[in-house]
């Protein structure tokens, strides 16, 4: 579900040159903390509870709040947030409105006006006013609980001296905003690389092939770099990947449904996820919140177990504005605030629509139209409430039955239950278009208000119950016939296909299968592109041409396994070759500019295979050749996969030129792949490169038990520099181990190396 960059990456490294005359970059890093130390920070007298909370401490500082009423929950649940992760927080909220500039300095003011035309506030006041009481309820005692801890902490995070933060008064409406930028639709990330193509006389037919094969580009691709970071922050921020899986009692050890999720997010620490537990009168849950948000995204209650995967949904659009007059268009000032130098005034234009995105900075090389988008997530909704009931659902009814108020960002939600069920829905709100593609990336204003008269949600689309194969995957693939187009833009079918091959392949399904299957890192689409380029190879009769050093690499390629092993040497040369050849094969066609946009695609391998096939000789065999240069190279290196596939593990604020080393904490080999179900995403892959998205939170929960809960990070829970739980489950997660959760107070007691008392 969730969040690629998790904060700002390149945009924090893009204002460094601000940043170095500060003495907050320079100040010192927070001394080593213990477990009990960090506890002892916490406030506890007089806070404005009705009774007494208590929050047990495991030893990787995961909290368990027991409290005697929901509102005294939500405050704690506030205050640890606040106390784990309120400088990340603090980034997540300037980051939601547009105050990137106000941290970094002049040069991130296009960014903010990027995100102020977005405008992810937009229906924030709607939003708040209708809320349910109890919701409300819920996160007014919520911000309390950050605003108690916020003002009376005698420390705070280092990120506010070396980011110029100041304290403010967080508010519901800050929440909501944070929100709305977790349910980024991922659409737009493939229309900032497809935007600047429309300009090729040959776009129809690119595009044409490319919604119809619903191709997702990576953000590893060709461009300006203020387009790509955008891009970054976007998906970094929002719940744009991830595998879940609900494996039914016929197929299981131990004869109950299991379920299994594993989100793709940004790869930096902090990670963007807390592990959770709560025991109020309403909720008694334990599973994944995401920082600042209090919501069990991924988790369990009792009864029921749920998860889910972005679904693609074709939630926005971009619409022509050539034909709109000048009074439709309306336009205010915002002030964007900047450190170190003068604010800046920049002009907001509206349409009926949405916002003109044409005018963000990001898009300024274009030629074309002026353009709108039009988003679900700019109509009010309500996703907070629904999280909360799905925190309360004892079965499959009151699960779908949550979701008739949500709308952003489209997910694909797997449930199971401890009587055995398992079941799928769509969570989504979705035009009601006609079945035909749009004809283009930017749309009439004709065809778009025919395809936008009403929208369809949860109820109305198909859902899933107890299927005859007894289990459910999804990895943000096409979920299937539906009565509208729920999407254009799916991932390919690897990481589904891989999911059913393994459990096919296993008699009974216990936490060992799903923890092996969510460290998998074999990739089916390699191996098809691995069997064609060697054939063609043999077809042109190459093999007697090529020098020694390329003939061992074609043989290392041809005895792949398939498998991404942070050790292998054969998986390094195939992607040397990939790399190399499908630079030589599409830049004689598209461009120096456009290929890596086209080749970077999520479908990139089916769609290469195809043109493969069509190509002329000449230009197969040139491209051939840079492969088998490229191979012979990686080969003779003797590098494997994880000596150049690296997982840097780093804060944001290891960007800065100069002083970043101070904020980088380890880099290590990677296995895994774009597409492999251990996710670690990357472009071309010729040298060494860092991993910036990907699996970053696993969990497994049987419900056979209700204390058989396991959950890692990348990372740790605690944000606070040099703590005992910043990094330490980082040792777990690279050697597959997991930390068990319970959900039974008697367990979670049993389990506790500490506990907090917060007293009114």
């Amino acid at each position: 579900m969730a969040i690629r960059r998790i904060v700002m990456g390149r945009v924090i490294g893009i204002v460094a040159l601000g940043l170095l005359p500060a003495c907050g970059v320079l100040a010192p890093l927070p001394d080593p903390s213990s477990l009990q130390d960090r506890a002892h920070s916490i406030p506890t007298e007089g806070t404005p509870i009705d009774s007494p909370v208590t929050i047990y401490w495991d030893s990787h500082q995961i909290p368990f709040i027991e409290a005697s009423s929901d509102t005294d929950a939500a405050f704690a649940l506030g205050l640890v947030h606040a106390h784990l992760r309120l400088g990340q927080m603090e980034m997540f909220r300037r980051i939601s409105q547009g105050r990137i500039a106000e941290m970094g300095g002049p040069l991130a003011t296009d960014i903010d006006h990027g995100l102020r035309i977005l405008d992810f506030s937009r229906v924030a006041s709607e939003i708040e006013a209708g809320l349910p009481d109890e919701t409300r309820a819920w996160l007014g005692s919520f911000v309390a609980g950050i605003n108690y801890y916020a003002e009376n902490a005698a420390s705070l995070p280092a990120e506010f001296e070396i980011l110029g933060l100041e304290r403010e008064v967080w508010t519901v409406r800050d929440i909501i905003v944070m929100g709305r930028l977790a349910a980024t639709d991922v659409n737009w990330l493939v229309w900032f690389n497809l935007l600047p193509m429309r300009q090729r006389a040959d776009w129809p037919q690119l595009w044409t092939r490319l919604v119809g094969n619903g191709s997702v580009p990576l953000l590893e691709s060709s461009g300006r770099e203020d387009r790509l970071r955008l891009a970054d922050i976007l998906a970094g921020t929002s719940r744009s990947g991830s595998n879940s899986v609900a494996v039914g009692p016929s197929r299981t050890a131990t004869g109950s449904a299991i379920m299994a999720n594993d989100p793709h997010l940004g790869l930096l620490i902090p990670n963007l996820w807390l592990i959770v537990g709560v025991k109020s009168p309403s909720y008694h849950a334990v599973g994944l919140m995401a920082s600042g948000l209090p919501l069990f995204a991924i988790g369990r209650n009792p009864a029921v177990a749920w998860g889910g995967t972005n679904l693609r949904a074709a939630a926005s659009e971009l619409v022509d504005l050539s034909e709109l007059s000048p009074p439709e268009i309306t336009s205010r000032q915002e002030t964007i605030g900047v450190r170190w130098w003068l604010d800046e005034d920049v002009t907001i234009r509206e349409t009926k629509w949405g916002p003109i995105l044409s005018d963000a900075p990001q898009l300024a090389d274009l030629d074309g139209p002026e353009f709108a988008l039009r988003w679900i997530g700019n109509m009010p909704s309500d996703e907070f409430t629904t999280f909360l009931k799905v925190s309360r659902a004892q079965d499959f009814e009151a699960f779908k039955a949550a979701f008739d108020s949500f709308a952003v960002p489209g997910q694909n939600m797997l449930y199971a239950d401890r009587a055995g069920n398992i079941g799928m829905i769509m969570a989504v709100r979705l035009p009601r278009r006609n079945g035909e593609p749009p004809a283009d990336l930017i749309v009439s204003e004709d065809a778009h208000t025919a395809d936008w008269r009403s929208t369809v949600g949860t109820a109305d689309l198909p859902s899933k119950m107890n299927p005859e194969l007894g289990y459910l995957v999804s990895a943000n693939n096409d979920p299937g016939p539906a009565p509208v187009p729920v999407g254009y833009f799916f991932s390919p079918d690897d990481r589904v296909e891989r999911m059913t091959e393994i459990i096919e392949g296993t008699d009974t399904v216990g936490f060992e299968t799903l923890a092996r299957l969510q460290q998998d890192v074999y990739m089916k689409t390699s191996v098809l592109l691995r069997d064609l380029l060697v054939a063609r190879i043999n077809a042109l009769d190459l093999s007697g041409d090529i020098a020694p050093g390329e003939a061992e690499a074609v043989e290392m390629i041809e005895m792949w396994d398939g498998h991404y092993r942070a050790e292998s040497r054969a998986a390094a040369v195939f992607e040397a070759f990939r790399a190399a050849f499908l630079a030589e094969f599409y830049e004689v066609s598209l461009g120096d500019q456009d290929w890596a946009a086209y080749a970077g695609i999520d479908r990139a391998q089916r769609l290469t295979r195809e043109d493969i096939a069509t190509v002329d000789e000449t230009r197969l065999r040139a491209a051939l050749g840079a492969g088998l240069a490229a191979a012979a190279a990686a080969a003779e290196s003797g590098d494997s996969w994880g000596d150049r596939h690296r997982l840097v593990v780093q804060h944001p604020l290891g960007n800065l030129p100069l002083v970043g080393d101070r904020f980088q904490f380890g880099d290590f080999p990677a296995g895994g792949s774009s597409e492999a179900l251990m996710k670690t995403a990357h472009g071309p892959a010729g040298e060494r490169h860092a991993v910036r998205y990907g699996s970053n939170a696993r969990h497994i929960s049987d419900l056979a038990d209700p204390d058989a809960n396991y959950f890692v990070l990348l990372g740790g829970q605690d944000g606070w520099f040099n703590s005992a739980a910043f990094l330490d489950q980082i040792p777990l997660w690279r050697q597959g181990q997991y930390i068990k959760v319970p959900l039974t107070l008697e367990a979670v007691r049993k389990g506790a190396v500490g506990e907090t008392v917060l007293r009114p």
